[in-house]
């Protein structure tokens, strides 16, 4: 038994979809009752499917999740973990990770997720803000943490995926091995918080979203239609966002496991479009959310569909950032698919989109507000703009898909709304027909290959090294990833001369403390700094004298 979609999906026109469309939220909802225990009449329907670098192949029903998600929550409960209490997973696509998310959730705790590809100033930042209590990592990683928990008075245990240390270490499967299988998930309410994750900061630190279990039914109406109707029989998803963001929970994992359709989870290391084409092409994965980067990367791979033979794509949704034309018209002729280009935020995800079931795909476009969503772009006043106009992209609330608010920053949620319009910071015009496209951001968050990247955090790792004097981190225009991260760096006094091994020192430096997507591609060794009359660095200056030397730039690449 599927779960029943919430839109029509026998209805064609969009607006009649939208107009009768109602959202139903329950007083009490619990994310792991939905995602997982519901299925308890059908042991056997395939949850997850598995491959690990060797190739060994693994299948987990939901019988087996159940079973194994109520020895974690026993195993959590025997450690001490209470309602509320913060529980970091930091591992990738592998079972364990679904498997401590649905405990998380039963005994009532917060999952926080975290990517590992973090390093560990990154990884000390988010555990200390957020009071982490537990962390579940991977042997692989487990380092990084051990060398952080003098920092860290608030967690008191580490569970490792692999081989244990002496001290406040656990094996993961040593102490599910001694924990019962029986367990009665804890009676949540709707708006109780479950999941904090991190949003990068543009003017400071990152800030911790944090979401209630009904979020996820925000996500069903755009989940359905941007996959062309899902589920359908057959469809098997597959997605190489990591699962410590919400593209790859919010956008593929939990949404799949809402309807009972099987999801493809391997450990890719760095994207490698070979590689997806072939496991897509051995899976006969249909459904996929994949970002524009990483479209552009399989599109340079040549003869496609003699090459996998079984690629069997029914639905690809992409966002994250800005798509192009070209990318939907390659899907379309190579693949045989139309890109459902979709939108959203951390805070709030899966506002707008498209499906080509449905409504014409203007190339480019972000696409339509989906069926229960009241967005808008407005003034700096609160008023709607007039079709053609830039303006901010907001939402209004309430909605289910909307975050609880930053953790513990009231002052930063506050800064957030107007009235009751969410303001995502993203500038779009909405055209004649109520499509949405994508203008820029009104701060300086880089959108680079699928991540969201705040200078903030560059700037002060950069400040770290000691031939840096002053730095500022913008998004430099770029044909591949949309933007990649640029330092300008003004040296400091400590005798050190511009230079490319410089530049490969810096790199590295950012590499090693926080990840390797948030290093600068780019390096600018500058005097001064263009700065406002009360002495802060004008980002937006530097960012627009790359967008116009890159323009020149492509005008002409001899002189530029």
């Amino acid at each position: 038994m599927k779960t029943a979609p919430v839109i029509n999906h026998d209805a064609k026109d969009f607006g009649i979809i939208c107009r009768d469309f109602k959202w139903v939220v329950p007083e009490y909802l619990n994310l792991a009752q939905d995602l997982c225990d519901k299925y308890a009449d059908e042991p056997e329907r395939v949850a997850l499917l598995f491959e690990d670098e060797n190739g060994r192949e693994q299948k987990l029903n939901f019988g087996q999740l159940i079973e194994l998600s109520n020895k974690f929550a026993n195993v959590l409960q025997s450690l001490g973990v209470n309602r509320g209490d913060r529980i970091s997973v930091i591992m990738g696509q592998r079972p364990e990770t679904l498997i401590a998310h649905i405990g998380i959730y039963k005994i009532g705790a917060i999952a926080l997720p975290l990517s590992v590809l973090f390093q560990k100033d990154a990884l000390s930042f988010r555990l200390q803000d957020s009071e982490a209590k537990v962390v579940v990592i991977g042997g692989e990683d487990a380092d990084k943490i051990r060398d952080l928990v003098d920092g860290l008075p608030h967690l008191q245990k580490r569970i490792i995926v692999g081989e244990p240390q002496a001290g406040s270490e656990i094996g993961f499967w040593k102490a599910m091995e001694k924990a019962s299988s029986d367990f009665h998930c804890c009676e949540t309410k709707a708006n109780d918080p479950a999941l904090l994750i991190y949003t990068s900061g543009t003017t400071g630190p990152p800030k911790g979203a944090l979401h209630a279990h009904r979020f996820l039914i925000g996500h069903f109406p755009g989940f359905e239609l941007s996959h062309n109707l899902f589920p359908k029989d057959a469809d098997v998803f597959w997605s190489p966002a990591d699962w410590a963001w919400g593209g790859g929970l919010f956008d593929a994992l939990f949404p799949c496991l809402h309807y009972g359709a099987p999801t493809l989870a391997f450990r890719e290391g760095k994207f490698n479009p070979e590689k997806v084409l072939h496991m897509m092409n051995k899976y006969k994965i249909r459904n996929s959310f994949i970002w524009p980067t990483g479209l552009k990367m399989i599109r340079q791979i040549k003869d496609i569909r003699s090459s996998y033979p079984s690629l069997s794509l029914r639905s690809i949704a992409a966002g994250g950032e800005p798509m192009g034309e070209e990318v939907v018209r390659w899907a379309e002729e190579e693949l045989g698919v139309t890109i459902n280009e979709i939108f959203g935020q951390t805070e709030a995800n899966y506002m707008i989109g498209n499906c080509s079931a449905i409504f014409k795909v203007k190339a480019g476009a972000m696409g339509k507000p989906y069926p229960g969503h009241h967005v808008d772009v407005i003034d700096e006043g609160g008023n709607p703009k007039k079709a053609g106009e830039v303006g901010e992209v907001v939402m209004k609330r309430p909605d289910p898909v909307l975050f609880l608010g930053y953790w513990r920053n009231e002052e930063a949620t506050r800064k957030k709304f107007l009235g009751d319009w969410w303001l995502t910071g993203d500038l779009a015009r909405k055209d004649e027909d109520g499509y949405f496209w994508y203008v820029g951001r009104k701060d300086d968050i880089i959108c680079s290959g699928g991540y969201r990247i705040g200078p903030s955090e560059i700037e002060n790792c950069l400040m770290k090294h000691p031939a840096v004097g002053q730095a500022a981190a913008v998004g430099s225009p770029d044909p591949t990833r949309g933007e990649i991260v640029k330092a300008f760096i003004k040296l400091s006094d400590a005798g050190y001369e511009p230079s490319e091994d410089l530049k490969k020192q810096l790199q590295e430096h950012v590499k090693k403390h926080l990840a390797f997507y948030e290093y600068p591609r780019e390096i600018e060794f500058i005097d001064e700094f263009p700065m406002t009359t009360t002495g802060k660095v004008q980002r937006a200056q530097l960012k627009q004298r790359e967008i116009e030397r890159k323009k020149a730039s492509a005008l002409n690449p001899v002189t530029a």
